[in-house]
């Protein structure tokens, strides 16, 4: 495994821990995996949902609960560290401006084109930012759309495939039919990402995710021309991953059927562990959603059927009878409790064996 760089900013280890929320990536799973090397993400999302903030001002709460996280994870790590801001979320700009005033290193956003990203960054900051694309098409917008409107390059783009976990940039048919694939989807961002190093004279590294769950296909992906990989759900077998016990059961628990497509109030299909929540969902059956949070653009709770706030958080204390737990395809692989230094060990042992990097 070698080391990369997204500008002047170094990072050891090619691994980057994708966001996921709500609480399930905050500053105890983040500032542990850039103790290894890579860079660990803080999920923004619902930040001020927890610790008994659900019934205050939200967004007030989620400003202080991002700025919490930050520094925590400041305390416990020196290496590099990001937050994950989806685009849907109504404190979009509040989010991105309080990360960058506390100095995070890289923000990634996705869940949506950030089209207006890079008008939030002050001249003087070293944050990094990096789309979140399904497609090549959807770099090349946001890219021109940067370069025109702020003269800004991207810094990197990580393309999400298919076998991810959360929300997806698909249409659910697409999904159901297997429409698309990682590999294909790596080399259409990389044909972007060439262009417009050659006439930037910018490296822009393209990090690959989606259903990479070994150091096998890390080193798959990266001969065919990635940077680095992003994984998320396999970070939920740690110890220092910040969800509770009872939510990381039900990955242990979990058959390879029990993972499902769903359609989510944000607008987006998405990947989870199935369960009689979600079956009733699916089915029709309205959950009251009278709106506390009122946290994304695109839900409408006169029309959901169930909200996708409440959900995630109950799931994140293991209630899965009102939530459940979005996951990546492979996430029925994961059954047993490690630690972030040893999934390194392990990825990198895997990466190396038959390797030439």
């Amino acid at each position: 495994m070698k080391e990369f760089f997204i500008g002047d900013l170094k990072i050891p280890v090619p691994i980057i821990q994708g966001g996921m929320g709500i609480g399930v990536s905050l500053s105890g799973l983040a500032s542990a995996v850039a103790n290894e090397g890579g860079i660990g993400t803080i999920a923004t999302v619902g930040a001020g949902m927890l610790n008994g903030n659900s019934n205050k001002d939200i967004r007030k709460s989620n400003i202080d609960g991002v700025i919490h996280e930050i520094r925590r994870a400041r305390q416990l790590s020196n290496g590099v560290l990001a937050v994950n801001i989806m685009s849907v979320l109504t404190d979009y700009s509040e989010l991105v401006k309080v990360s960058i005033e506390e100095n995070i290193d890289i923000i990634f956003s996705g869940a949506g084109l950030p089209l207006d990203l890079p008008k939030y960054k002050i001249k003087e900051s070293k944050t990094k930012l990096v789309p979140i694309v399904s497609s090549g098409r959807a770099a090349e917008i946001i890219a021109n759309k940067w370069i025109q409107n702020f003269n800004y390059i991207p810094d990197a783009f990580v393309i999400e495939g298919p076998e991810a976990g959360g929300h997806l940039g698909y249409k659910l048919s697409d999904l159901e039919t297997q429409n698309h694939n990682l590999k294909d989807l790596l080399q259409d961002v990389l044909k972007v990402t060439s262009e417009i190093s050659a006439k930037h004279n910018r490296e822009i590294p393209v990090i690959a995710a989606g259903g990479i769950d070994s150091g096998a296909k890390m080193r798959e992906f990266i001969e065919l021309g990635a940077t680095a990989i992003q994984m998320g759900t396999i970070f939920i077998s740690t110890k220092e991953c910040d969800a509770s016990d009872k939510f990381k059961n039900a990955f242990f628990e979990a058959k390879e059927g029990d993972i499902k497509l769903l359609q989510s109030p944000v607008g987006l299909p998405g990947r989870a562990i199935g369960n009689e929540f979600l079956n009733a969902a699916e089915r029709g059956e309205k959950r009251p959603t009278k709106c506390k949070y009122h946290c994304i653009k695109t839900c409408n709770p006169k029309t959901t059927n169930f909200c996708i706030a409440d959900a995630l958080l109950s799931a994140f204390y293991g209630d899965f009878d009102s939530g459940f737990a979005f996951s990546g395809a492979n996430g029925y692989k994961i059954n047993s409790m490690t630690t972030v230094k040893e999934l390194f060990q392990r990825l990198k042992k895997e990466f190396h064996a038959n390797s030439n990097h």
